[in-house]
């Protein structure tokens, strides 16, 4: 299988977390060379060559300076060419630095087929951005026209349609005039179409920083709501670890509705979800799913050598194609409980387009996580980041994160006087547990880090010398993308 955004596969990830006990697993990815020692890498620093989607295998071997941002996924397929279980989206090529939690190192391919079977694994997705504008519309309606008609006319109405509340009809009705659709376009006319959805009344738009990050730096931006009122707006601040982004319209009216923000922590596998989103540029599209799975572990990147994004996310099976990015997810009583952001595909979209398309795996980012981000964003323009402060090894492994005995770039593993040096953790440890949250690989500890504010108190559990140990640790925080 591969992951594709507007027709740029998206490497998939080296190694391969479990899901949740109640999810099902999925097949593994390529790990490291037996034997090898993989390189660390800071998210926090310019990405590894090994680690872009168009670096070499033969790269990873080498460690890339000790700053942000993270690598995107690897260039090495995490995919056999069975087509075996879905593969998860989390797996960022290379490993997590002491600014986002914990440093990452990246492992070597290894020769011949991966892990196969049922071996769970982090999924890398394609984010879903869309770039087609009205002109998918267009040809749809211009195929749908037969040059006739034929009216056919019923002798009653068959009674009055009353959509109770709480329906998808009713759900759908009172969300939409709360989205909108953005274009965003750098200064040399690139970009695309996304989602957002009112945050509040000051003209805040939440949506995904993949959708917007074209018109960060002197671009042009714009939101349309469904009734057809276009505002140019302006970048508040963006995260691109953690996909978020916060636009401010220009001229805001006076009457915007915020959509009412759900509890994500309280929602289950199998509860009912309904998307809105301009996919593929159809604008103000309603589609409905439920939750399939929860903690998803998923590393996105749009393929283009740009840098990756991370979420433990929530997984649905909703259609969600490019141009839902951005958009929200709701509950069946309308309540926003994640952002719309990455989806899995296994081959290129139809419509001659190259785009991938939904094949019921799509991710959103938990709205608790995405609520404080934004937040954060309209009060200081920087996001903030929880962190360990220690390298954490990708090797192909399911026993846990390993702490590794090299840092970035030479640096110390773990960084002195940190929140793990403090918790008293050392090179060789594997953390195992997070709270009650099993960890089995770097990416999803992180993943779990982040779902957590900094200053927040967590119980790692972990391995030493094949004893089980537990300790204290209270979350350092790191702000800003660079």
């Amino acid at each position: 299988m591969s992951t594709e955004n507007e027709g740029t596969a998206v490497p998939p990830a080296p190694s391969a977390p479990p899901p949740p006990a109640d999810a099902p697993a999925a097949s593994a990815p390529q790990g490291a060379h037996p034997g090898s020692a993989p390189a660390a890498a800071d998210p926090y620093g310019p990405p590894a060559a090994q680690a872009h989607p168009d670096a070499g295998a033969g790269e990873s071997s080498s460690a890339p300076d000790p700053s942000w941002p993270p690598p995107p996924p690897p260039s090495t397929p995490a995919y056999g060419g069975d087509g075996g279980a879905g593969h998860g989206a989390a797996g960022h090529g290379g490993g997590w630095g002491a600014g986002w939690g914990t440093t990452h190192q990246q492992p070597a391919p290894k020769n011949g087929r991966g892990r196969g079977g049922l071996v769970a694994a982090v999924l890398v997705a394609a984010l879903v951005a869309g770039g087609l504008g009205g002109g998918l519309g267009y040809t749809l309606a211009r195929e749908n026209d037969s040059g006739g008609s034929t009216t056919v006319s019923s002798s009653t109405s068959g009674g009055n349609v009353k959509r109770d509340p709480g329906t998808v009809a009713a759900v759908a009705a009172a969300a939409l005039p709360s989205t909108v659709t953005i274009e965003a376009a750098s200064s040399s006319g690139e970009g695309g179409t996304g989602t957002g959805f009112v945050f509040d009344k000051q003209g805040h738009i939440v949506t995904n920083n993949h959708v917007v990050a074209d018109a960060v730096d002197g671009g042009n931006l714009s939101a349309t709501f469904p009734n057809g009122k276009k505002y140019e707006a302006e970048v508040v601040g963006n995260a691109q670890g953690y996909d978020v982004a916060v636009i401010k319209l220009k001229n805001a009216p006076s009457d915007l509705k915020p959509l009412t923000l759900g509890n994500s922590d309280d929602v289950a596998v199998g509860d009912s979800t309904i998307a809105i989103g301009a996919p593929f540029g159809l604008s103000n599209t309603v589609t409905t799913g439920i939750i399939s799975a929860k903690n998803r572990p998923v590393a996105s990147s749009d393929g283009t050598g740009s840098k990756a994004s991370y979420m433990s996310a929530l997984q649905t099976d909703a259609s969600i194609n490019p141009g839902n990015s951005g958009g929200p997810l709701l509950d069946a009583q309308g309540n926003v409980i994640g952002i719309n952001s990455a989806i899995q595909s296994t081959s290129n979209g139809g419509f001659g387009t190259g785009q991938a398309g939904s094949i019921g795996l799509g991710f959103a980012i938990p709205i608790n996580q995405a609520k404080y981000v934004a937040q954060e964003l309209i009060r200081t323009g920087k996001p903030v980041y929880a962190k360990i402060g220690a390298s954490v090894s990708l090797e192909d492994t399911t026993n846990g994160a390993k702490i590794t005995e090299q840092g970035v770039g030479g640096t110390e593993p773990v960084d002195p006087g940190g929140p793990a040096d403090k918790a008293g953790l050392k090179p060789g440890d594997v953390i195992t547990k997070l709270d009650d949250r099993v960890i089995d690989s770097g990416p999803t500890l992180i993943g779990e880090i982040w779902t957590h504010k900094p200053g927040d108190e967590v119980t790692l559990t972990y391995e030493r010398g094949g004893k089980e140990h537990t300790t204290e640790l209270t979350l350092g925080s790191r702000v800003g993308d660079s």
